[in-house]
């Protein structure tokens, strides 16, 4: 375990830099823009973002397995991804130019058309550079990694902004997208020439053998990906332009959710996997307590503060032209609650992934069958509530099954006390930030620092008063069970 910090820890400060600069580029636009053209540029990559996820079709993701596995051979099974991603990229490109009014009509914004070549040139670049950061990590250039994702947000921050504020308009925006994209190709290409030199070859045979494995887990991402995205395409068809950049704004993601949640999964996979093969099944219930006790005791107190000061926070971050989706950002955070349930993970560990598929079929007919009806009865807020209920019936059918899998009961299938005791804290931590906050009546930005700061203290104390910290590395140091 020790010989993974370090490395995770570079990978992570990589990523939370890229993060945190990229971030700048809805926050611009959504003032350079107004909404319809937002809404626009928000649909425009919404594609973008669907299509880079199903066209991968795993390639990318299998040189976690082929690269370390069979060294010798590492060229070739690079240089198979690359033709495979590039192709699937030339044929998303082909695909969005000439499809490019048959989309525009079908999500009902004739403003899509121009904009979608510009995307596709820009989607097949990505995906023929897509392997660049997970090269790197398979070959433990861990610093080149976090480099790469880190240089790559920063460059594509400069070339989609400088172009957009330049020009004044979304065109620029995705001309200098396509630029950036172009560039990353270039830097992946050299990248791998020297990685490899003339071991970098094309190999007809491990292809076979790449996709044999690939396909399988990208049916399982297809699933996925559908059933996550379905609401904002529910809402493309149902709204106009102006309504979906509202709704997307609503839709906020907090990247350090996604950080904290995928990190801490990762590792508690290993350790669960570690567990398991030498047969310490109460010290794999252990370690998956422990990583739901770290996970609520950051998540929660972060909902917290972002249903504290939502208001604050959107206009803040997009001007009061957006305040209509302060509501939507409100039932929005009671995602990052259910992050702090990493039940993949588990099921992962157990190569439970037909259980995955299931339940991510599930999801996706549900929320394909009750969409309408929810945005028809609660407007652009029925979009969130029904990915919501979606996923927390997900979530409870996956820890019946973890339970099942750990033969635990429900008594002893979560860390109950400690989660309470999170949520006590975190409910009373909110009074005093809350009088602060009504009490000063201070801008949008002194008032989130100052109510911030009094919530995360009062929280502080509070988790210290129950032993939380304590608690969770009490948990995850219990004595392991006997073998």
């Amino acid at each position: 375990m020790d010989s993974t910090l370090k490395p995770t820890a570079i990978l992570m400060s990589g990523r939370l830099i890229g993060i945190v600069v990229a971030f700048a580029i809805p926050v611009v636009l959504a003032r350079l823009f107004d909404q319809a053209t937002f809404g626009t540029y928000k649909q425009l990559f919404l594609v973008c973002a669907t299509l880079y996820g199903i066209a991968q079709c795993g390639m990318a993701e299998s040189l976690f397995y082929f690269l370390p596995s069979e060294p010798r051979r590492a060229g070739s099974y690079a240089m198979n991804a690359l033709v495979a991603l590039s192709g699937a990229g030339t044929v998303c490109l082909v695909l969005l130019w000439a499809g490019r009014f048959q989309v525009a009509a079908w999500l009902g914004n004739d403003a899509l058309a121009p904009g979608l070549p510009w995307i596709g040139a820009h989607l097949a670049l990505m995906l023929a550079s897509a392997a660049l950061e997970i090269v790197l990590t398979s070959r433990q250039r861990f610093l080149g990694a976090a480099g790469a994702y880190a240089g790559s947000d920063v460059v594509r921050t400069a070339l989609c902004l400088a172009p957009a504020l330049l020009l004044g308009s979304l065109e620029g925006l995705l001309i200098g997208a396509a630029v950036f994209a172009a560039l990353r190709f270039g830097a992946a290409f050299l990248l791998l020439r020297r990685e490899f030199g003339g071991a970098l070859r094309f190999d007809a045979s491990l292809l076979k053998t790449q996709l044999a494995y690939a396909l399988p887990f990208e049916l399982a991402v297809l699933v996925e990906i559908l059933q996550g995205n379905l609401h904002q395409y529910a809402v493309s068809l149902r709204f106009d332009a102006a309504a979906f950049a509202v709704y997307s704004v609503g839709c906020l993601q907090v990247p350090l959710v996604d950080l904290v949640a995928g990190s801490t999964c990762n590792v508690m996979m290993v350790r669960m996997a570690e567990d398991l093969r030498d047969g310490r099944r109460e010290a794999a219930l252990l370690a998956w307590h422990g990583a739901v006790h770290r996970l609520a005791l950051v998540f929660l107190p972060l909902v917290g503060m972002l249903l504290l000061n939502a208001r604050d926070l959107i206009v803040l971050l997009f001007t009061r032209s957006y305040l209509a989706s302060v509501p939507i950002f409100m039932l929005w955070a009671g995602a990052f609650v259910l992050a702090a349930l990493p039940v993949d993970g588990v099921l992962r560990v157990y190569a439970d992934t037909r259980f995955l598929l299931f339940l991510g079929a599930l999801k996706l007919i549900f929320i394909a069958a009750t969409v309408g009806w929810f945005l028809g009865r609660f407007h652009l807020e029925g979009g969130v509530l029904v990915t919501l209920a979606a996923t927390a019936a997900g979530k409870t059918l996956a820890l019946g099954r973890i339970g099942s899998h750990l033969k635990a009961g429900a008594a002893d299938l979560l860390p109950w006390r400690g989660l309470a005791a999170i949520l006590v804290s975190t409910l009373a931590a909110g009074l005093p930030a809350f009088y602060v906050k009504d009490a000063l009546g201070l801008a949008p930005l002194p008032s989130v620092l100052a109510s911030g700061l009094v919530y995360a203290a009062a929280y502080a104390v509070l988790a210290g008063g129950f032993h939380l910290f304590g608690a969770r590395h009490r948990l995850v140091a219990m004595p392991e069970a006997p073998k």
